[in-house]
Formats: structure tokens, sequence, C-alpha cells
């Protein structure tokens, strides 16, 4: 809700009430409200694919992973469904009662992401990639215990904060999905709201870039973290002996 209601903000008001940060602040928010939400209970997973991430490292029980990734879906159709109720008549005002998704008027971006276009699938393709590789390289180093994990509490706030950075600095070709989660149940949203099916085929049929480039740029970043961080920290003994002493076995 945060996210989208910012990016409505910022088109719908032409500029006048909202630059590109006030949707990366927007997002970076809704992270942190969303990670201290569902924390507690789930583990605040938010990105379907970080979550097959973790069920194929046996992290997360297999048995979990429909449910998560029902929540998250549902969730993320249902906050489309609110902001499209709450900016309804700034809409019809902006385009005259003609959704589109391309063109001077189009808002079908206001809910899900779309290619800048001068940016080739490939392009795309990688960007969302590195995105996501890194946003689940950070949210590994926040929260790996046996590093220079963040200070306890704080993991939200640091989450939100790199989702913040993400979007600050990879967001200009693609609008940095870095979640099926995020982008296709609202994506479905606006195809039976008005927008049609225009959605699907917008972009050269961009829309399942944003699904399967961030499972493999998760995939990938986990990878990195493991061979390159992971597996060469030292375990902390329970007799209290500092890391980095001789009597520690490696990992």
């Amino acid at each position: 809700v945060f996210g989208l209601s910012t990016v409505a903000q910022v088109v719908l008001g032409g500029g006048r009430f909202g630059q590109y940060i006030s949707i990366n602040l927007g997002f970076g928010i809704g992270v942190t409200l969303g990670i201290l939400a569902a924390g507690g209970i789930s583990g605040a997973h938010l990105n379907a694919a970080i979550t097959l991430t973790q069920c194929l490292l046996g992290n997360l029980s297999w048995r979990k992973f429909p449910a998560y990734v029902v929540g998250q879906f549902l969730g993320s159709f249902t906050a489309a469904a609110t902001v499209f109720s709450l900016y309804y008549d700034a809409l019809y005002d902006y385009t005259k009662g003609n959704f589109t998704v391309t063109g001077p008027t189009a808002t079908a971006s206001i809910f899900s992401t779309y290619p800048a276009p001068y940016v080739s699938m490939l392009g795309g393709f990688f960007t969302e990639f590195m995105a996501t590789m890194m946003l689940i390289l950070g949210i590994l180093v926040i929260n790996d215990e046996k590093n220079n994990g963040a200070v306890k509490g704080t993991q939200a706030l640091l989450t939100g904060i790199l989702v913040l950075g993400v979007g600050m600095g990879m967001g200009l070709n693609t609008g940095y999905s870095i979640n099926p989660s995020r982008d296709l149940p609202p994506r479905v949203f606006t195809a039976i709201a008005g927008w049609g099916m225009d959605v699907f085929t917008a972009g050269n049929h961009w829309w399942w870039i944003p699904l399967t480039a961030p499972v493999l740029g998760s995939l990938s970043g986990t990878l990195v973290y493991k061979l390159f961080i992971d597996f060469h920290n030292q375990p902390v003994l329970e007799s209290g002996k500092e890391k980095g002493q001789p009597t520690v076995e490696t990992s």
C-alpha cells in the first residue's frame, strides 16, 4: 500500500506531490513495516523468490511454501485494489476514464513494473537479476549472526533502507520489481479493473521477466554469499572463545 500509493501520487500529481525518491522511500517504509508486522509469525516472508530460495536450501519446509506465497499474493492484490479505490477519482480525472498501459496518460505502471522503452529483454532481465541479487546479499548480511549481523531489533529498518538503496540505484531500467509477489498480483488486478490484457502483452510480453529473473537472482546471490562469506566464517564456540582462535574449527 505504501509503495503503490506513492507511485500513484507521483504519477497522478504530475510531479507536484513527490518525485522518484518518494517512491523509493514509500517502498522502503512499506517493507520495514511489513517485516515488523510479520517477522515474529513467519519470519516476514514478503518475497516469493526469497521464500523459494529458503525452501531449496532446506531452511523452510516445502509444506509452508504454498501458504506463504498465497499470503504474499493476496496481500499484494489487496494492496493494488486498495490504492485503486483510494485514487480512483484521481485516476479517472488524469485519464478521462481511459485506463491505458502505454501513451501520455499511461497508468498501469502505478501498479506493476514495465521496462523503459530503450531496454531490451536481455537488458531488463539482467537488471532484475542483479537488483534481486543485491537484495538477497544485503538481507543475508543483515541477518547473518555468524558475521557482523545487525543489532537485534534493527533488521526491519535496515532491510527497508536496503530496498530504498536498490530503488535509488537500480530502478531506471525496469522499475525494480525484485519480487514476483509484488508484480504479478497487481498486474492481474489491473487486467480485471479496466486496463485489460495489454498488461501482459506490453513491453514484448514483459510480465514473465519479474517472475523469473528475481528467482534466479535470489538463488545466485545466495550462492555467492555462501561461497565467499558464509563458508569462511568460523562458528562462535559455546565456551565463549573468540572467533579466529586456532582452536575454532572452520566451516
